[in-house]
């Protein structure tokens, strides 16, 4: 065991894959102790370390900033712009505190950390959507066994436990990227007319179906990351860890959205939908996926991606990042409300801050899973 150990130590500065690595060894027992430590030396590599430093340095500099500039409104700043800026920055904080506890419970705890998140999104969603008396039964369908069982797949990935499956090559992602869209989806209606209920039938099922499939679903893949088998162009082994990706994926999804909201206050002229977002641009919109890109390419060594692929990748976050926005403020619209909740007191509700992630989650997902993994 010892001699395992000095071995794994040696290998994990260099460009292998856990697998490729640990089939050095041979051997069923001793190939699957090699690539458990393997996998835990590589949880939080230093690339990771340095990408939270830099998030940290990044949120102590804006806090200090939010204190000097609520301190000089004769300068002419808006004090409610000021508030707000300070209350995404308290956000942002209380984020990055809940990713950092995940990270020190592993993948499990992440996995389990995203569920609470779907499932209180969800909540959100659901209140803001009233139902009838008919539906309570599907949603307790929704909340206990469809939200748990999509991150319990998820947990189990590429690796489930021999007691699962006596498959060692079973990839659990056959599972979970069908079980909401198709299996839920068709419960959900057929449950809601067993109760009886006729009344709003289409509408009542479809808001189930919806709130689901974005909070739940489409949230899904950001944890799903942490599973992929990373490699870099042309199948290059990736030594890094996957930890970086799940951090750089959601930094350029909340980015996203603040420099779309900058650049609409600096050069806005052409409102996408007035009725819908009076905030949102085209102007903003365009300069956030320049910046939102060249930020990605900056931070490109954290990533398997070069440059340019991060660059590219954090365009099309931010066009998901403005979908989910503009969603999200079309069904407040339509229902009448500002906030999709209070969960943090003087800002938005849970699901306000992560409406980016959730849409933007499911396409970075496969477009990693197709271009950079094995």
């Amino acid at each position: 065991m010892n001699v395992l150990s000095q071995f794994v130590n040696t290998t994990t500065d260099l460009p292998l894959s856990l697998h490729s690595a640990a089939s050095l060894l041979g051997g069923g027992g001793l190939l699957a102790k090699a690539e458990a430590l393997l996998a835990n030396a590589q949880w939080l590599s230093n690339r990771t370390y340095i990408l939270l430093a830099v998030i940290i340095t990044t949120l102590g500099i804006a806090t200090i900033v939010g204190e000097v500039l609520s301190r000089r409104e004769p300068m002419g700043i808006e004090s409610a712009l000021i508030a707000r800026f300070k209350h995404k920055v308290r956000v942002w904080w209380m984020m990055l505190a809940i990713f950092v506890f995940g990270f020190v419970l592993h993948r499990v705890g992440v996995v389990v950390l995203f569920g609470f998140v779907s499932f209180w999104a969800l909540r959100e969603f659901i209140t803001m959507t009233p139902t009838r008396r008919g539906d309570h039964r599907t949603l307790f369908w929704v909340f206990f066994i469809f939200t748990p069982l999509q991150y319990i797949l998820i947990g189990l990935g590429s690796s489930p436990p021999s007691w699962i499956t006596t498959d060692p090559n079973r990839d659990f992602y056959d599972f979970y990227s069908i079980m909401i869209p198709v299996y839920a989806s068709l419960f959900i209606p057929a449950r809601a007319a067993i109760a009886g209920d006729y009344k709003r039938f289409l509408e009542r099922s479809a808001k189930i179906q919806s709130g689901l499939l974005i909070c739940v679903y489409s949230l899904s893949y950001a944890p799903a990351l942490l599973d992929l088998d990373l490699v870099q162009t042309g199948k290059i082994p990736w030594n890094g860890s996957n930890v970086s990706l799940l951090v750089f994926f959601v930094l350029i999804a909340q980015l996203a959205s603040v420099f779309e909201r900058a650049w609409g206050k600096l050069a806005g002229r052409k409102v996408i939908a007035e009725k819908i977002n009076a905030s949102r641009t085209w102007e903003g919109f365009l300069g956030s996926m320049v910046t939102t890109g060249l930020v990605a390419a900056a931070l490109s060594w954290a990533t398997p991606f070069h440059p340019w692929e991060a660059w590219i990748l954090g365009a099309v976050v931010t066009v998901m990042a403005c979908a989910g926005t503009m969603t999200m403020s079309a069904i407040k619209r339509d229902r009448g409300v500002t906030d999709t909740g209070t969960l943090v007191q003087g800002h938005a509700g849970l699901l306000d801050q992560i409406d980016t992630i959730c849409f933007a989650a499911p396409v970075f997902y496969h477009l990693t899973r197709f271009f950079w993994s094995v």
